[in-house]
């Protein structure tokens, strides 16, 4: 049996598209235009609310020459672009106070010894290693500073001129071959060498 019959009686659900209606409504109100006006211009300041009609073309010419308020200076207009960034509120930098002093460690807590070494200056780690080298001298560096008759905290001109002082003092050309000078120049040469591994000197 055919189907042909069943489907006899059956019509396309889909709808035929209606030709382009023309648009209506009022005129344009550019001077000289007869085209149908369907889009809205605002009028300006002092007309809120108001608004002309203009076709596509002439609402595009509008809004390019369009000025809310004509009485406004360009450094004016400017202004209230930059001030509508933030929503016209007033904006107050923190102000930045420059540091007299270096804070100290009882003051600010830092949480590192690194900061905090930071903090001191060149001259205070400097006394500081000289005093850790005084505290942790060994025999032999003792030793070597009490041959040259110097304090612990001597400087490196210091010990280099003393240790010339002795070398002149002990040689042998100017004691004519004196065991104990010969000894004392030996010791003295000694004490430099110790001292000058060290660090002490150069």
């Amino acid at each position: 049996m055919s189907d042909s019959r069943i489907f006899v009686g059956l019509k396309s659900a889909k709808k035929k598209s209606k030709a382009a209606e023309a648009p209506t409504g009022p005129q344009c109100q550019w001077h000289g235009c007869e085209k149908v006006g369907t889009h809205r211009a605002p009028v300006g300041m002092g007309g809120e609310g108001l608004f002309l009609m203009f076709c596509l073309d002439h609402i595009k010419e509008y809004n390019k020459g369009y000025n809310f308020s004509p009485d406004l200076s360009d450094p004016a207009v400017a202004r209230y672009q930059r001030e509508a960034i933030s929503g016209a509120r007033p904006s107050f930098g923190k102000p930045i106070v420059e540091a007299t002093e270096l804070p100290m460690p009882f003051t600010v807590r830092s949480g590192s010894a690194k900061s905090l070494n930071a903090r001191k200056s060149a001259a205070e780690r400097l006394m500081q290693k000289r005093e850790a080298q005084a505290r942790k001298l060994k025999v032999l560096e003792a030793k070597a500073f009490e041959t040259l008759g110097l304090a612990h905290d001597a400087t490196p001109d210091q010990i280099n001129r003393r240790y010339k002082e002795r070398i002149k003092l002990h040689h042998p050309d100017s004691n004519a071959g004196n065991r104990a000078s010969e000894a004392e120049l030996q010791a003295t040469i000694e004490a430099h060498k110790i001292l000058k591994l060290n660090g002490f000197c150069g």
